[in-house]
């Protein structure tokens, strides 16, 4: 690969939004080299100058021109790799379904999820019942399909990569149980399905690195209540 095809990602080792981009990378066989970002202690000009709206990563440098938010990063490579694992179906009105149950699981249910772990303690209790209802369509939603791609992970697996990966140890981390096997057996069945790919295994940052910074979290959250 030449430096003009150059692919690379700027992200955070601990991010499901960074995460996203490099599980896709993968799982299509692309080459990339990885720019970790300090996002939280000095954001660097390059960052700066390839992401001035939001200031945030993922950011994906492809051709010398700069792609930001991950969802859009995802369906960037979807265009350009297409000859390689696709993440969408091909009818068009599944593509569209998966697009709507992609951003449902990003905007809604993961923000939620997090709100119900770390948010106000006044509010964690509405929170916990949003929580419920979120998974609840996302349960129904996935089936008995081993992934929500069918056999395959695709565009909506990769959405809802933190509730498969990052939420089970946030719940471990914060003590609030909400995603048990016994509520959502076909959730608990398919995030054992998706972090146990070799690939997505690969990206997964590691279990006891990110328990510690929740754990720090819901510390510096409680103190804050107090």
């Amino acid at each position: 690969m030449n430096q003009e095809e150059q692919v690379q990602v700027l992200g955070l080792w601990g991010s499901p939004f960074s995460k996203r981009v490099e599980m896709v990378l993968k799982l299509k066989g692309i080459p990339y080299e990885y720019i970790e970002e300090d996002v939280y202690v000095q954001k660097s000009p390059r960052l700066l100058k390839l992401n001035p709206i939001h200031k945030k990563v993922p950011v994906l440098v492809h051709q010398g021109k700069s792609i930001a938010e991950s969802l859009v990063i995802v369906e960037y490579i979807e265009d350009t790799w297409t000859t390689s694992y696709p993440m969408l179906p091909h009818d068009p009105y599944e593509r569209s379904m998966a697009r709507f149950w992609a951003k449902y699981a990003d905007d809604k249910v993961m923000l939620t999820l997090w709100k119900a772990c770390w948010g106000p303690e006044s509010e964690r209790e509405k929170m916990v019942e949003e929580a419920y209802d979120g998974l609840k369509y996302l349960e129904e939603e996935l089936g008995d399909k081993q992934f929500f791609g069918g056999e395959t992970i695709g565009l909506v697996d990769i959405a809802a990569d933190f509730i498969a990966y990052w939420f089970g140890i946030a719940q471990e981390a914060s003590g609030v149980m909400i995603m048990t096997a016994e509520r959502f057996p076909k959730l608990q069945r398919w995030s054992q399905n998706f972090v146990r790919n070799n690939i997505i295994k690969e990206v997964l940052p590691p279990k006891e690195k990110l328990m510690a910074l929740f754990k720090a979290q819901f510390g510096n959250n409680a103190s804050n209540e107090a």
